[in-house]
């Protein structure tokens, strides 16, 4: 903020000042809005590459930590834990490909 605006609003009376600052939050906060509405979050392959990325992490990720509750539980140590990170892993896969196929050659709703 340049100091003519600051000296501008300590001359004013109370209420104007904070009508002033009103308004500049205001401005600022449309400033805002406009760069957020402008962000990448709205591309349509921004949110396939989430989708996929959380495959990739939740399947073996949700795979080991069920294989080691049940390796405590059962007492098989890191046997249940290893088959089910890989299980995880190649559901992960599975949902990636069928992803890529389903998004790279059918229309969406939206388009047709």
């Amino acid at each position: 903020m340049a100091e003519d605006e600051i000296d501008e609003t300590s001359k004013l009376p109370p209420d104007a000042r904070l009508e002033s600052l009103d308004e500049r939050l205001d401005r600022a906060q449309r400033r805002e809005a406009e760069k957020a509405s402008s962000k990448v979050q709205d591309d349509p392959t921004y949110r396939v590459g989430q989708l996929v990325l959380s495959q990739l992490i939740g399947g073996p990720l949700g795979g080991g930590i069920l294989g080691w509750l049940l390796d405590r539980w059962l007492g098989t140590a890191p046997w249940l834990m290893l088959g089910l990170l890989f299980l995880g892993f190649a559901g992960g896969m599975f949902n990636v490909i069928r992803i890529s196929n389903n998004s790279s050659g059918a229309k969406s709703p939206e388009q047709e």
